[in-house]
């Protein structure tokens, strides 16, 4: 027999139904308006907190880096580093043929002997002037009193007066003598600088300091490394012929590396020398290093340029104009030296900003 249901339970069942249904709906559309509401604000926390971040993509890593020249010329004698070997301050990096310069200092030793020699032959000949000197003042003293024994004679006519004027004339000759005397023993003084305008072992000194000159000529066959760094450019091979002041190689110091970001001039108005900045390398997608803002040029890119725009002339088109900004990379986030010269970041400076001057900005109100 077929069950007969009964008018009232079907009404209730149906009623049961459409109110599951109106909750089920209410509660989607609780759901999506939660969704909606919690999107919303993420989406203005997300505006909100890139309003406090200038972003940039025109940023690099620099470093110093320091040129390694030879201070001489010469053959290389051999290289004692490879590329991109890190080096401490003070390590061979390369030498030079050192004999030519090691007979160089020979020479100039010798020649120093040579004047020491000459300057001791240079007093002799002082004491020398100086004892002729006295003899000549000597015989001038004698002159003079065989001069006035000849007057008293001639006075009481003794004495013919030829002979007096012989002894008139060696007295002449005597003063004459003592003069050239003293002129030569000037001479050797001068010579030894014991007078006129130079100093005593004038010629030594000179001669000492060639010595000194091609001493540090020989140590300059030997180069070391400026500073700790990694070892780039390495232009030089044993046996090459290198001229004074020719780059061998370059050391780079990652440890003193910074970033040069170049931010549109429209992003300077919050810009400040000491605000905190994140950062991420494009070799490193998944890490975020620090750094902090150092300083700001005092100029645009284009106006230190090697060719700098000329505005007044022809036809204007307005560019924005970006300015170099340095930031200081904080050791602490890059312990493994991972950042290399010359790969591209992109930097957010925190430039901290309250909400409601952020909304007023964005509603352009006064």
């Amino acid at each position: 027999m077929e069950e007969v249901m009964d008018p009232g339970e079907e009404t209730a069942t149906e009623l049961e139904q459409a109110a599951g249904g109106t909750a089920r709906k209410v509660a989607l559309r609780l759901l999506i308006g939660a969704v909606a509401v919690a999107a919303v604000t993420a989406g203005c926390w997300c505006w909100i907190d890139g309003q406090r971040r200038i972003e940039t993509d025109d940023a690099f890593i620099e470093s110093r880096i320091h040129s390694v020249a030879s201070r001489v010329p010469g053959t290389v004698a051999g290289v004692a580093v490879q590329d991109n070997q890190f080096v401490h301050k003070g390590d061979l990096l390369a030498t030079l043929d050192e004999r030519d310069f090691a007979v160089r200092l020979a020479d100039a030793r010798a020649g120093l002997d040579v004047v020491k020699n000459d300057t001791s032959a240079d007093h002799a000949q002082v004491e020398a002037a100086r004892a002729e000197l006295q003899r000549n003042q000597a015989q001038l003293a004698q002159a003079e009193l065989d001069m006035k024994r000849a007057e008293a004679l001639v006075q009481r006519e003794v004495m013919p007066r030829e002979q007096l004027d012989r002894r008139r004339t060696d007295r002449e000759v005597a003063g004459a003598q003592v003069r050239e005397a003293e002129q030569r023993l000037k001479k050797a003084l001068a010579t030894v600088g014991l007078a006129g305008g130079g100093r005593q072992g004038a010629r030594e000194a000179k001669q000492q300091a060639a010595v000194e000159q091609e001493r540090l000529n020989l140590s300059y066959t030997r180069i070391y490394a400026p500073v700790d760094g990694y070892v780039t450019r390495k232009a030089v091979e044993a046996g090459n012929r290198v001229q004074a002041g020719q780059a061998l190689m370059a050391v780079v110091p990652l440890s003193d590396a910074w970033i040069t970001a170049n931010y549109k001039e429209s992003q300077l108005a919050r810009l400040r020398v000491g605000q905190k900045v994140l950062f991420r390398v494009d070799a490193y997608p998944r890490r975020t290093f620090t750094g902090t803002v150092q300083s700001i040029m005092s100029g645009t890119g284009a106006a230190f340029s090697l060719l700098p725009p000329e505005n007044a002339t022809g036809n204007y088109v307005k560019v924005v104009q970006r300015v170099p900004v340095k930031i200081a990379i904080d050791p602490t986030s890059d312990p493994e030296r991972l950042l290399r010269v010359g790969m591209s970041v992109t930097p957010s400076v925190l430039a901290p900003r309250g909400t409601a001057e952020i909304v007023r900005d964005a509603l352009h109100l006064s």
